[in-house]
């Protein structure tokens, strides 16, 4: 073996380091899916401002406007102008999140590995982890799962967010400790949760996150629009031209040739 294609931008299905000691190259699919996954971030919360689903059902039982029973939409809705997001993990997703949240009228801190130049001009702000946990009205997930970044929303994070926030994950399910959150949605100190991804998928019949009522789970379908599946393909093919070529793109783990 030479060569892996990783049908996707992550990599954390692979022991990237045995290939690289074996002299396999790894390639991977970046920026495939950067449009499709902001717009399911900002469909998860959108949902969770103004609880589109829960109206519709309570449309669907014959209720309107002021009668509607409290316990069947029981969270006020949210506007997010003015509202601070945080948003861990500054790729091509985390930017494209970023600029919509600001078009929303929303602050925006952000913590990432690497702060370049040409982010001066993207109106974000850079912080570290506390200080981003601690002032967030929002918190979108956009890193990779590696190992210092696995379980990071746990009980010692959560204790620091603000009273009433929203997270967002549209990354990895490993970054979440699922039992510590949902404690914390239990407890009220996350007030909804969002999600594409869960830790073990597909996700167990018995997860409880699957029915909490502050809880809005999607099948881990945010890169399945027909625009970036034809991107991944296409990039999928070029990546392994390349390789056969000499040129060797994408590869993600020093190893061309």
């Amino acid at each position: 073996m030479r060569w892996v294609g990783v049908i996707a931008t992550g990599t954390d299905s692979l022991d990237i380091e045995a290939c690289r000691r074996h002299g396999v190259a790894v390639a991977n699919v970046p920026s495939y899916s950067t449009n499709a996954v902001a717009q399911l971030t900002f469909a998860l919360l959108l949902n969770g401002c103004q609880q589109v689903i829960q109206h519709n059902r309570v449309v669907q039982e014959g209720y309107w406007q002021l009668d509607v029973p409290q316990n069947l939409v029981p969270n006020v809705p949210m506007e997010l102008s003015g509202k601070t997001m945080g948003i861990v993990g500054y790729g091509e997703i985390g930017q494209k999140v970023a600029a919509i949240a600001n078009a929303f009228g929303m602050k925006v801190l952000v913590h990432t590995r690497t702060v370049r130049n040409e982010y001066k001009s993207h109106n974000v702000e850079f912080v570290d982890l506390k200080e981003l946990f601690g002032k967030s009205d929002v918190i979108s997930l956009h890193c990779p799962a590696t190992e210092q970044t696995k379980g990071i929303i746990c009980k010692e994070n959560l204790d620091q967010f603000k009273r009433g926030m929203f997270l967002i994950n549209t990354a990895r399910g490993a970054l979440v400790n699922e039992p510590d959150l949902l404690q914390a949605l239990q407890e009220g100190t996350v007030a909804f949760y969002g999600a594409d991804v869960c830790a073990i998928e597909p996700a167990a019949l018995d997860n409880p996150l699957r029915t909490a009522s502050n809880v809005l789970l999607t099948p881990h379908i945010a890169w399945t629009t027909p625009e970036a599946l034809n991107r991944l393909s296409s990039c999928v093919c070029s990546n392994l031209k390349s390789f056969l070529d000499g040129k060797a793109e994408n590869i993600v783990n020093g190893v061309f040739g």
